[in-house]
C-alpha cells in the first residue's frame, strides 16, 4: 500500500492516507507501485513472458501454463530479475519451442549448461502441478551409482552394483513420497556404498579375494587398521549373508566409544537465550528450541510441515506432532512458534505463500537444507549431538521409554538404548563424592 502504516502497523491505501495520486494498475486495477508505464510488476512480468514464450510456441497451452506459474510469485520483481539471465531466457525459449520437452528427463538433460536454472524451474513446476513429483536426490543418486561403478574392476563393481540396486535403491524408492524426501536415506546410502567400495577394492588388490570369498579375518583386519567410518560396511556384510553370497562372515553393531552430552544448566541457558535473546533470526531460534526442548535431530526439524502444528488464535493449547500423537507446546515457546508461522521466510519468490514447510527453502516447495540449520546453530556454540542427547535423557528420566519414543518420533529400540545411558549417567552423578 502506498500510504504510511497505521498506528497498529497495518497498510493504508492512498485515499485513506490522504494521497491524491491514483496508484491503481491500469490493467489489473490492483493498487501498488507502478513498475512500467502505469502497470504493476505482475502485469509487466506477464508482458515479458508472453513476448518470450507465446510468440511462436510449439504448444500454446503448455506455454501459457508456464507463464501462469511464473506469474504466481508473491514478488514478481524477483522473477523479472531472474529471467534477465541469458541462460534462463534460452531455457524458457527452448521449453516454449519444444526443443526441450517439458518433462523431468528434458530438464535433466540441461545439467551441463543450466543445471541450477533447470532445477529451479523444476521445483516451480512440481509445486504448481505442471510436472509430477520428482525427488531430485533420488535421481542424482541413480546417476551417482553409475559414475561410481564405471571405473571399478568387475570383481568390485558387480557386488557393489548388486548391493546399491537391490538393497539401497529399492528401499529408498519405496520410502520416498512427496512429503518424505530421499535426502537423508541417500546420504546414508552413499556413505555405505563408498566404504564398501574401499573395502572390496582393498580386498581384491591385497588378497585377490572378492565378496564371495572374503573371510572373517579380512573384516577384522580392515576394521582394526582404519577410522571408525569403516563400520559402514556392516550393511553390506548383512546383505551378502542374507542373499547367500557369503555365509562365512559376520559383523556386529558398532557402539560409539563416547556419547557427547551437555549439562542441564547449559541446556537451560541455551533455551533461555533462544527464547529471549537476539543472537539469531527467528527461524533458527525456533529450530534450536525444537532440538533442545524435544530432542529433535535437525535433519528431522528441517522437514517439519506446518500441518504438524495444531494451534488457535492466542497460542493456547498449541500442540505439535513428531511421532504417533501430538505433544503440548509450552509458553513462551508457543508464542514464538506462532510468530514464526505468521512470518515464515522465503515465501515471496516463485513458490507463492502456499509452502507446506515449516522452514521453507529458497527453492519452490522445498524446505531449508538441514546443513544450513546445523551451521547457524553451531556458529552460536551449541554442541548439537550433546544437546539432543541431553534433551532425550531428560525426557527418559521422567517417562518410560515407549512413551517418549511414541511422542518424539524415535523407535523403541533407540529409546531403550538412550534410557540405559541416561540412567547410567544419573547413577554415576549420584554416587560421586
Amino acid at each position: 500500500m502506498p500510504g504510511p502504516p497505521e498506528t497498529n502497523g497495518g497498510p493504508r491505501c492512498a485515499p485513506c492516507a490522504g494521497i491524491p495520486h491514483d496508484f491503481h494498475c491500469t490493467r489489473c486495477n490492483v493498487e501498488g507501485e507502478f513498475y512500467r508505464r502505469g502497470i504493476c510488476a505482475r502485469c509487466a512480468l506477464r508482458d515479458d513472458l508472453n513476448d518470450l514464450l507465446l510468440t511462436d510456441p510449439a504448444d500454446p497451452g503448455t506455454a501459457g501454463k508456464i507463464v501462469d506459474v511464473l506469474c504466481k510469485a508473491d514478488r514478481p520483481e524477483s522473477i523479472i530479475t531472474w529471467k534477465r539471465s541469458p541462460t534462463v531466457q534460452a531455457l524458457l525459449s527452448s521449453l516454449s519451442s519444444g526443443k526441450i520437452p517439458l518433462t523431468h528427463e528434458g530438464l535433466d538433460a540441461q545439467a551441463e549448461t543450466a543445471e541450477r536454472e533447470a532445477n529451479h524451474l523444476r521445483a516451480l513446476f512440481v509445486h504448481h502441478g505442471l510436472l509430477p513429483h520428482h525427488d531430485l536426490h533420488l535421481a542424482r543418486f541413480e546417476s551417482w551409482i553409475k559414475d561410481k561403478l564405471r571405473p571399478l574392476p568387475e570383481e568390485v563393481a558387480k557386488p557393489v552394483g548388486h548391493f546399491a540396486t537391490w538393497h539401497h535403491l529399492r528401499r529408498i524408492r519405496s520410502l520416498t513420497t512427496p512429503e518424505k524426501s530421499a535426502r537423508g536415506p541417500v546420504h546414508s546410502a552413499k556413505q555405505e556404498i563408498t566404504e564398501t567400495i574401499k573395502f572390496l577394492d582393498w580386498l581384491w588388490q591385497t588378497h585377490q579375494r572378492t565378496a564371495a570369498t572374503c573371510i572373517q579375518q579380512d573384516i577384522e583386519s580392515w576394521l582394526a587398521t582404519g577410522p571408525t567410518t569403516r563400520k559402514a560396511i556392516r550393511t553390506f556384510i548383512v546383505f551378502i549373508n542374507n542373499t547367500g553370497t557369503n555365509h562365512q562372515v559376520e559383523m556386529g553393531h558398532y557402539t560409539a566409544k563416547n556419547r557427547p552430552t551437555i549439562t542441564q544448566d547449559q541446556r537451560l541457558a541455551w533455551l533461555r537465550e533462544l527464547l529471549t535473546g537476539t543472537s539469531e533470526s527467528l527461524p533458527y531460534r525456533v529450530a534450536g528450541i525444537l532440538l533442545l526442548l524435544y530432542a529433535q535431530p535437525l535433519v528431522r526439524v528441517a522437514k517439519l510441515r506446518v500441518d504438524a502444528i495444531e494451534t488457535n488464535e492466542n497460542s493456547a493449547n498449541m500442540r505439535i506432532t513428531f511421532g504417533t500423537h501430538p505433544v503440548p507446546v509450552p509458553q513462551p515457546f508457543a508464542g514464538l512458534l506462532q510468530e514464526h508461522l505468521r512470518s515464515r521466510p522465503n515465501l515471496r519468490t516463485g513458490s507463492d505463500t502456499e509452502s507446506p514447510s515449516l522452514f521453507p527453502g529458497t527453492r519452490a516447495g522445498q524446505p531449508l537444507h538441514p546443513n544450513g540449520l546445523m551451521d547457524r546453530l553451531r556458529s552460536l556454540g551449541i554442541e548439537l549431538r550433546g544437546a539432543r542427547n541431553s534433551a532425550l535423557d531428560e525426557h527418559l528420566t521422567l517417562s518410560p521409554p515407549p512413551l517418549v519414543a511414541d511422542a518424539l518420533g524415535y523407535s523403541h529400540q533407540v529409546a531403550f538404548l538412550h534410557a540405559d545411558n541416561a540412567w547410567s549417567r544419573y547413577v554415576n552423578l549420584r554416587t560421586k563424592p
